[in-house]
């Protein structure tokens, strides 16, 4: 999360320029490591885990803080900092920098740019998910006084950027769901699914494994395959699982045996209690 008061009030394309270089020999370097809220995003927490040699719980547990969001309810996990350290980043050293560089957070990846999306209908009626760029300039930061210059595609790509953008982008147009007005908050139930389902994969596979998950959703049994055999292909999974059961999105189907079996249910229920009349 950017200090907004160093979020330049001007909106920029895949083409707008700037220049801009990061290294060890210059003054500010690690200087925006601490002292910042960083959010993660599932892709984030998978490629740490992997790199740490973690289960998504071993590190969620240990590097990781909770906030509920208060407009959405949404639960979302945020970098532990050191707090002993002016709250610094836990995998930054003095003087080598990110010792896990390659697997570093996306909005580290973007910084000096921010990034967003707007939420606005088409013409059919449907709804687009429009993203857009801004200049993050910290009173610190040096780096904006360097030569090299890059556009915001050229960027994104020095900083393989892209990966990350492609893995997230279903979660974060969730982010932009807030709770209806008059409406009751996310139930608890509901929290500890989004958080499951959003970070912990190890417990999400379990839970889409080992209870009536499959038995209950009509999956193709070669997804069924893929999402045994890939994080990724289960993280996506993740994904539509949050938009169904929050009722964002028909993302997922009840097999049509569970939905007959619901209705009979429903049905018998329904004369017992005219029975009781």
């Amino acid at each position: 999360m950017f200090n907004m008061k160093a979020v330049e009030p001007r909106e920029l394309g895949p083409d707008s320029r700037f220049k801009f270089k990061c290294h060890k020999a210059i003054s500010c370097f690690t200087h925006c490591c601490s002292n910042v809220d960083i959010m993660l995003t599932p892709y984030d927490v998978l490629r740490l885990k992997k790199r740490l040699g973690m289960t998504s719980g071993e590190f969620l547990d240990k590097y990781t803080v909770v906030r509920v969001d208060k407009q959405s309810s949404h639960p979302y996990a945020f970098l532990k900092m050191m707090e002993e350290s002016s709250r610094k980043c836990p995998f930054v050293t003095v003087p080598d920098g990110c010792t896990v560089y390659t697997d570093r957070p996306v909005s580290c990846r973007y910084y000096p740019i921010g990034q967003g999306t707007i939420k606005k209908n088409d013409d059919k009626g449907g709804i687009l998910h429009e993203e857009f760029y801004f200049f993050v300039k910290e009173k610190h930061c040096k780096g904006y006084e360097e030569q090299t210059e890059w556009t915001i595609d050229s960027w994104k790509d020095d900083q393989e950027i892209t990966q990350y953008d492609g893995m997230n982008r279903e979660w974060k147009q969730l982010l932009m769901r807030r709770n209806l007005p008059g409406q009751p908050m996310l139930n608890d139930k509901k929290k500890m699914l989004f958080f499951m389902s959003s970070y912990d994969l190890d417990k999400f596979r379990e839970y889409v494994l080992g209870s009536r998950f499959l038995e209950i959703f009509d999956i193709p049994q070669a997804e069924v395959e893929e999402i045994k055999a890939s994080e990724e292909a289960l993280m996506k999974l993740g994904f539509k699982h949050l938009k169904f059961i929050l009722g964002l999105e028909q993302t997922l189907n009840v097999k049509q045996e569970v939905l007959k079996e619901r209705e009979a249910m429903t049905k018998a229920a329904k004369a017992a209690k005219k029975e009781q009349k």
